[in-house]
């Protein structure tokens, strides 16, 4: 019997947008910070879990057929900072402002799915690095403020990944991408 995948639904960052926050990523030095590795950055839409084979291809179904029924937007970047909770953080993430598209598209993947929502509050974020639980975590994190630049991420796909659990980082990579309706579509 085939093993399981662990899968999850995701829109991939462009490579311009991947270098942006290689350089944010400055700001937060620290032992006690896991940078994500630039391959491995997404706005995860929905995340599956351990799926056994005989489920792929109704996932895959789904988010093709949920792709061709959304038009692509932007997301504008709101900041980067500690989250989620400021007081207790767990990770460094890139936090988008929110906006009714994005969540549309969260909920039209999980019905499509036949999964109930776990968290009707869809926060559209990247997260770029993680806390090490062996470390203290670091105090006086800088908030960078992007509301003013306008620097924004295109949501024109939707992704089928796999991760895989490796050493340092987890190996993610894209199963299917389909491109979301565009203005010409």
């Amino acid at each position: 019997m085939a093993s399981t995948q662990r899968l999850f639904i995701a829109v991939p960052i462009p490579n311009s947008l991947q270098a942006f926050f290689q350089e944010q990523q400055l700001a937060f030095i620290s032992n006690a910070i896991r940078f994500v590795p630039d391959t491995n950055l997404h706005l995860t839409v929905h995340f599956l879990g351990e799926v056994p084979p005989d489920k792929v291809d109704k996932i895959i179904s789904a988010v093709k057929k949920v792709a061709e029924s959304y038009s692509a937007f932007n997301l504008d970047l709101e900041c980067i900072e500690p989250g989620p909770k400021p007081k207790s953080p767990r990770l460094i993430w890139a936090r988008f402002t929110a906006h009714p598209a994005f969540t549309e598209l969260c909920q039209a993947v999980t019905t499509h799915l036949g999964i109930k929502p776990t968290n009707p509050d869809y926060i559209p974020h990247i997260t770029l690095a993680r806390f090490r639980k062996d470390m203290p975590k670091p105090i006086h994190l800088p908030i960078l403020d992007f509301k003013t630049q306008h620097m924004s991420l295109p949501v024109n796909a939707l992704a089928l990944w796999q991760s895989e659990f490796k050493s340092p980082h987890p190996e993610y990579r894209i199963l299917v991408m389909y491109p979301l309706k565009t203005a010409d579509s």
